[in-house]
This record gives structure tokens, sequence and C-alpha cells, in this order.
């Protein structure tokens, strides 16, 4: 694809083949990022109570914050991967470099572990609509 402001690439924006591109890196860090894949498996068992028990407001919350987590580790990754890429050696410069980008995930994931355990302690303490006679 070209890149409009290097003038690198080749010509012709096609939109399918950035949806499938994005996809394609989704598939990669789920399958081959533990961090990615467990946080995945989490939100889908949360968003599946919420949506069973017809709390939109939270489900909608749960979904915002699962991308925001995910975004922040799948850039962390790809972040670690162009550092690691870059400088194979030991390098101080580099090292911070990750370390920023880890804080970036240590602060999603903070976020993400608190609208988690409020949601999940909320739909444990309420019955499920279907429950109710």
């Amino acid at each position: 694809m070209r890149h409009k402001f290097l003038g690198t690439g080749d010509a012709g924006y096609h939109p399918l083949r950035k949806i499938r591109t994005a996809i394609s890196g989704l598939r990669y860090a789920v399958l081959y990022d533990w961090s990615v894949t467990y946080k995945l498996i989490a939100s889908v068992v949360v968003l599946a109570v919420a949506f069973a028990a017809r709390a939109w407001v939270d489900f909608l919350l749960i979904l915002v914050v699962t991308g925001f987590v995910l975004v922040a580790e799948i850039f962390n990754s790809a972040i670690e991967a162009l550092c690691d890429f870059v400088e194979t050696r030991h390098n101080e410069k580099i090292k911070v470099i990750k370390d920023i980008a880890a804080a970036g995930v240590g602060i999603a994931i903070f976020v993400w572990f608190i609208v988690l355990g409020v949601e999940l302690g909320r739909f444990l303490d309420a019955p499920l609509p279907w429950m109710r006679l």
C-alpha cells in the first residue's frame, strides 16, 4: 500500500486490504501473545454475563475497557518487537522505551481490573433477569 507521506509502496487504497491486515495482526496477537489472549478470554466471559443480564451500559463499558487494554497490549508488543529488531544487544535507551510502553499497559490493565472487578461483583450480587419469578 502506498504511504502518502513517504511516497513509498504500491499505489492504490483498498479498505478490505486494511481490514484483512488488521484481522491478521489481531489473530497473531491472540495466538502468540499470552497477555492478549487471557485478557480477551476473561473479558468475553464478563461480556457474556453482562449480555445475559441485559445490562447494556455495563456491556458497553466492559467492551470499551477491553478494547482499551487490548490496544495498549498490542502497541506494547509492537514497540518491543521494533526495539528488539533495531537493537539486539542490551541498550539502556531501548530499556527505557520498553519500560515506558509497559507502564502504559500497566495503567490500562489497572483500569481493566477495576472495571471487570466492579462489574463482576455487581453481577454476582444481583439475580439474573430470568431468575426473577
